[in-house]
């Protein structure tokens, strides 16, 4: 059975006392079955708000497994920038990981390519794990955009990056259509996009499969043993469904009890 990056990302939820219970009930879980989950078949990234980051890395600190990030942070490491915080910082604060190019930073808050390209990159070079989010928006779907605009995402962003800042890469395709909606693409779909990264990133990086591509956008435990059964899925992104500790894990049940059967 292959490794399964099981990452979640919180947005706008939870405050640090439920942040606490939510890694309490997700532990115990691990716990109960412990020969179903390890180092070797599973990593899991959870990316809390800010707030309630010091209350996740508390709770996760002997959890081997387990890990967090931040869903965004600035390039700068300090300066006149009101209400940001620096990739620097939250490094600092003990995350691992970082998302860069979240569908939501890049439509809501009108990132372009140049700014995720320069948050990636600060995020590699001060060690973190970064997490470059990247996909289509339905009209460029129907327009048969997908494969140029995932083009010029991944090649903007790895654009400057060499082999050893590669190795601390993970791809995560999100269509937009698909973030939030219920709707998410055919495993077919996701796959043929994932594979197109992969090969992106083996011709600039040399060896693209320590890699790994994760595919996000409304999964959830009735279509994750679908998804991540797919050859260059190698694990998801998951929103909404990681709001909840069982219905999260349940996303990575569905697929190992799959494979087992």
């Amino acid at each position: 059975m292959k490794k399964i990056w099981l990452y979640g990302n919180w947005k706008m939820n939870m405050i640090p006392s439920e942040a606490e219970e939510y890694c309490k009930k997700l532990l115990d879980a691990l716990k109960k079955e412990p020969g179903a989950y390890s180092k070797e078949n599973l990593e899991i990234c959870l990316f809390p708000p800010f707030i309630s980051l010091p209350a996740v890395l508390a709770s996760i600190s002997k959890a081997g497994m387990v890990r967090a990030g931040v869903q965004d942070g600035y390039f700068e490491d300090s300066g006149a920038f009101t209400g940001e915080v620096s990739l620097k910082m939250a490094a600092s604060a003990g995350a691992s990981a970082a998302l860069a190019g979240h569908s939501e930073r890049r439509h809501i808050f009108g990132e372009e390519n140049e700014i995720v390209a320069k948050k990636l990159h600060k995020a590699l070079q001060i060690g973190l794990t970064g997490v470059l989010c990247f996909g289509e928006t339905l009209a460029q779907r129907e327009a048969g955009e997908t494969m140029a605009v995932v083009d010029e995402q991944l090649r903007s962003a790895f654009e400057g990056l060499d082999g050893t800042e590669g190795k601390g890469l993970i791809l995560a395709y999100e269509p937009v259509w698909a973030i939030g909606t219920g709707k998410n693409a055919t495993p077919s779909d996701a796959q043929e996009v994932c594979a197109h990264a992969r090969r992106l990133a083996a011709r600039k990086f040399g060896e693209g499969d320590y890699i790994p591509v994760l595919y996000g956008g409304s999964v959830k435990e009735s279509n994750a043993r679908e998804l991540l059964s797919q050859k260059d899925i190698d694990g998801a992104l998951v929103g909404g469904a990681s709001l909840k500790a069982d219905s999260f894990l349940a996303i990575y049940e569905a697929f190992r009890k799959g494979f087992e059967a």
